[in-house]
């Protein structure tokens, strides 16, 4: 069943239905996957999700999902986390309280800081399109293979109240809301985006396309 087949983790919270569409959109085979024993079967995979993080690991956790997930990341396959997906993939989040994640990047997941804002006016949630500016660093000194086919920066759709704390080596985009923080991230064969890229038209599926031919 490999042959570049896309497993969509499901865990009973998300945009299932428009994620797979955008994947079927870009002409990848994907699948929903909810049993952990079939993710092997898989040449990738992405972690969507909506809802909040304690909810979401208690569910990748009872259904033995977190341990397939992170066996999937050691065999070196690509993983990419999608919103909630994405900050499902740190090793923790201060939602509700302090919960442990699935520590496949290093880093944090926090709430806004309302505080910082440099303009008083922004609400929480950060709720619409934004611009991305791609990052470059020492270990990632040409542009990301993710970004293929797009300009150095670029408008996403984002819907979150929480965003991720981490290295700048891992940082592959940023993005501004009251003040920047990290919106994409990459941990060798561990991606991550903060934005909606099924919900980010042609821009977003471009990003699934290219996660596609990785």
């Amino acid at each position: 069943m490999g042959n570049g087949k896309i497993a969509i983790i499901d865990y009973k919270m998300g945009n299932l239905g428009s994620v797979f569409n955008a994947f079927t959109k870009v002409g990848a085979e994907a699948g929903l996957v909810s049993d952990p024993d079939r993710l092997s079967d898989y040449s990738k995979v992405t972690l969507p999700g909506v809802g909040a993080f304690p909810d979401a690991m208690k569910s990748l956790d009872q259904s033995g999902m977190s341990q397939a997930i992170k066996a999937f990341a050691a065999s070196g396959k690509p993983i990419m986390g999608t919103c909630l997906g994405m900050q499902l993939l740190f090793e923790s989040s201060e939602e509700f309280g302090e919960h442990k994640g699935l520590g496949l990047i290093p880093g944090k997941v926090v709430a806004f800081d309302e505080s910082k804002f440099d303009n008083p006016d922004l609400k929480v949630p950060h709720m619409g399109w934004n611009e991305m500016f791609q990052m470059r660093n020492e270990k990632l000194e040409i542009r990301n293979p993710l970004f293929d086919g797009l300009p150095d920066d670029f408008y996403l759709y984002f819907v979150h109240s929480f965003h991720a704390v981490c290295d700048d080596r891992y940082a592959i985009g940023k993005t501004h809301y009251g003040y920047a923080f990290v919106s994409a991230v990459q941990n060798d064969n561990i991606y991550g985006f903060q934005p909606h890229p099924e919900k980010s038209h042609d821009v977003g599926l471009k990003i699934i396309e290219n996660f596609v031919k990785l």
